[in-house]
């Protein structure tokens, strides 16, 4: 087989698996955490063993799924913060968007973020829960990562960075999931009250020397 018959097969391969996640998303958009694999080859047109040899398991399917929706969310937070504004309007325009995007596609956000309802997992739903973590452990790094480059914290600045990009994910999702569950409050409310807790101490931050500033 030469390279371009191996490349001609890789990009449709790529394209069925894109348009499978596709099919796995409206599901999702519909059922939330309660969509099996059973729907996903249903709307896919497929059948479920044909579903397995693209992602392996129920598993593969969701990291697939989750990674899609998290490098998304990813994209926008880091444009909020890249957005040409001062401070302060930047790290409430990050908590917005975080917000925002739960807020425009909650079952997304309860499929990827709580276990099916009841604790149905085996063949009707996904066992979701124990995969979240990991999902907010990458975002806590990104966000550590960038506060790293971006901010003078003095001695110990890495492992402050990774603490403070934790900690604000933490907070943004326990925030985040208390406030789409009860809506006690407008989002830009909830978003005011959490950049005052976050503000002092970025507040009083200087920029990185050669970084491109917070």
């Amino acid at each position: 087989m030469d390279t371009t018959q191996r490349s001609d097969q890789q990009r449709s391969a790529d394209r069925r698996r894109r348009e499978l996640l596709e099919a796995a998303d409206r599901v999702v958009l519909r059922d939330g955490p309660q969509a099996s694999m059973n729907a996903i080859a249903a709307e896919a047109g497929i059948t479920k063993p044909i579903l397995y040899r693209h992602f392996g398991d129920k598993g593969g399917l969701y990291a697939a799924l989750a990674k899609r929706h998290t490098d998304a969310l990813l994209d926008s937070l880091r444009a909020a913060l890249d957005a040409p504004a001062e401070r302060r309007e930047r790290v409430e325009a990050t908590l917005d968007t975080y917000l925002a995007a739960i807020e425009a596609r909650p079952q997304v956000y309860r499929f990827l973020m709580h276990p099916a309802e009841g604790g149905q997992v085996g063949e009707q739903g996904f066992d979701v829960g124990k995969h979240s973590a990991p999902l907010l452990r990458r975002m806590g790094e990104e966000l550590g990562q960038v506060i790293e480059e971006r901010l003078d914290l003095g001695p110990g600045s890495q492992l402050l960075a990774r603490v403070w990009g934790h900690g604000i994910v933490g907070m943004m999702y326990a925030a985040g999931d208390w406030w789409l569950g009860e809506r006690p409050c407008p989002r830009a409310e909830l978003v005011r009250s959490l950049a005052d807790l976050l503000w002092g101490r970025l507040a009083a931050a200087g920029d990185k020397v050669g970084g491109p500033g917070f």
